[in-house]
């Protein structure tokens, strides 16, 4: 199933990154360009180092100019993360071309690749709470909190897992299709933001 291939992508990520644990380490991807895999793990990569920006952010006594740039990297991150996304929805765009779509056909509320965007940041939630559960220093009343989180994390992993390889096999057989939307931000773009357009010219 896509979705338990994808997962295990996505904890490869995860484990590597925290093997340094460091938001500026250097990225190698291990699979080649022309894969999914490629692409998955980038795209969980991103999602992993963005994680952690937005912890090192709400550090109360950050100073306000290392704020600044912090969140000119989750902001230019959110992008990379946008445009990975689009990028493994046209790796589905192009596996399922040839696919005859049948005339009673209906679409999804989303694409596969944000259903995997989810994914991924579940990956990381059930790593990180993990890391509560196995806390040597956390009090039994910690632990046992984070350990039914822990287990509605599981649980929404299997459903999404589900749900995203329903979608997959109902693309495949002709009963969904799908459709891609580039995504349209308004923010970084000094056309369509007041405040970046004001400081033109």
């Amino acid at each position: 199933m896509f979705s338990s291939f994808a997962f295990k992508i996505f904890q490869e990520s995860i484990d590597t990154y925290h093997i340094k644990d460091n938001v500026s380490q250097e990225f190698s991807n291990p699979y080649p360009k022309d894969k999914v895999e490629h692409l998955l793990y980038r795209k969980n990569w991103i999602d992993t180092v963005q994680w952690h920006y937005e912890d090192i952010i709400r550090d109360p006594e950050i100073n306000p100019d290392d704020a600044l740039e912090l969140k000119r990297k989750i902001d230019a991150s959110n992008q990379d993360r946008t445009d990975l996304v689009e990028y493994i929805d046209s790796y589905f765009l192009d596996k399922y071309k040839s696919v005859e779509i049948r005339q009673d056909a209906t679409i999804n509320t989303e694409s596969p690749a944000w259903a995997l965007d989810r994914l991924s940041i579940l990956a990381l939630k059930i790593y990180h709470m993990q890391e509560e559960v196995d806390r040597k220093d956390a009090s039994p009343e910690h632990i046992q909190k984070c350990t039914e989180k822990l287990n509605v994390l599981l649980e929404q992993k299997k459903d999404l897992s589900s749900a995203i390889d329903q979608l997959l096999k109902d693309i495949e057989s002709g009963s969904k299709y799908m459709k891609v939307y580039k995504q349209m931000k308004m923010y970084n773009d000094d056309e369509l933001n007041p405040v970046l357009r004001g400081q033109k010219g």
